[in-house]
């Protein structure tokens, strides 16, 4: 039977083997971008080239580690039970965050360059690692879809618990909303047709733009039935006037673009016509004497007393 110290000595040299195995892949891993970074065009190929050294060297590694470790364990068994243990008090959220990750690569939720939000967090995917992906922010205290210039980091387990939205998986537009609201006095049909001929001039040709290909594409990975993609305008009424509301796909990246353009355009509509008046939340008393109404008794609800120094006019004298 082998003595406690000659296992002891045993892990020791697995240790020692381990270190080495990591210097010599990150060292090679180092050899070869300094090798091949200069040869490449362009930002965006030392960004891939990076990224495929680093999911290549961490496949090396976890070989190399299980076989060092199940070799002299004396099999896989042993080492997945003794591993499995340790892990699962230890390393739990490390281990969903690997999990995370090749979640990410095999299923691909979403790929760098995407418009994405998990949580409350939203922004561009700028970096995608083993244990957390990256985002350049947007919104939060900048309005609209435009970036605050911070870069978050996102563990990746929260793909399993965080629901997560695409912006741009399939095709890049989303349906955008503008509502105008006009007074109760004002010509609402005139201001329907401005703003319905606004929209049409400013969205995007669901054609030209690729907008219907793209959603042919989507369609077929997911359930996605557009039958219509043409500007429109909706009217309903709401408390304190009548709300027209322009629906349009936009880029997703270009909303706020899209609201300057929309808007300014129909400012400048409605102050050219009289018959139209924008509207905004209002207050209004109604005087039953001096207004009028079914049923309203003259001088309802107050009636005139006698001046001062006066008597009553039903006392008798």
């Amino acid at each position: 039977m082998r003595s406690f110290l000659d296992f002891l000595l045993d892990q020791l040299g697995n240790l020692g083997l381990s270190l080495l195995l990591l210097v010599v892949v990150l060292t090679a891993r180092a050899l070869v971008l300094r090798a091949l970074i200069p040869r490449l065009d362009g930002s965006e190929s030392v960004f891939r080239a990076r990224k495929v050294t680093l999911y290549v060297s961490v496949a090396v590694i976890l070989l190399g580690l299980g076989w060092v470790w199940t070799h002299t364990l004396g099999g896989v068994g042993s080492f997945i039970g003794i591993l499995s243990a340790g892990v699962a008090i230890a390393l739990s959220d490390v281990l969903k965050n690997l999990a995370g990750w090749a979640y990410i690569l095999v299923r691909r939720p979403f790929k760098a360059g995407d418009r994405i939000e998990i949580g409350p967090h939203a922004g561009d995917v700028i970096d995608i690692r083993v244990f957390r992906f990256s985002l350049l922010e947007i919104r939060n205290w900048v309005q609209a879809d435009q970036s605050t210039g911070r870069i978050l980091h996102i563990p990746n387990g929260l793909l399993f618990t965080d629901p997560m939205a695409n912006f741009t998986e399939g095709f890049p537009f989303i349906w955008h909303e503008i509502p105008v609201v006009v007074t109760f006095e004002s010509d609402w049909e005139r201001a329907k047709r401005i703003v319905q001929e606004v929209i049409d001039r400013h969205a995007p040709d669901p054609e030209e733009a690729g907008a219907a290909e793209g959603i042919e594409r989507a369609a077929t990975q997911y359930f996605i039935r557009y039958r219509y993609l043409t500007p429109t305008v909706y009217v309903r009424a709401i408390d304190f006037g009548v709300e027209l509301t322009g629906r349009l796909l936009v880029d997703a990246r270009s909303r706020r673009h899209f609201d300057t353009e929309i808007w300014s355009d129909v400012l400048r509509a409605f102050a050219a016509d009289p018959r139209i008046e924008l509207a905004y939340p209002t207050t209004r008393f109604y005087q039953g004497d001096k207004e009028g109404g079914v049923g309203a008794a003259p001088g309802w609800p107050f009636m005139p007393g006698p001046a001062a120094g006066e008597p009553p006019t039903d006392s008798v004298t």
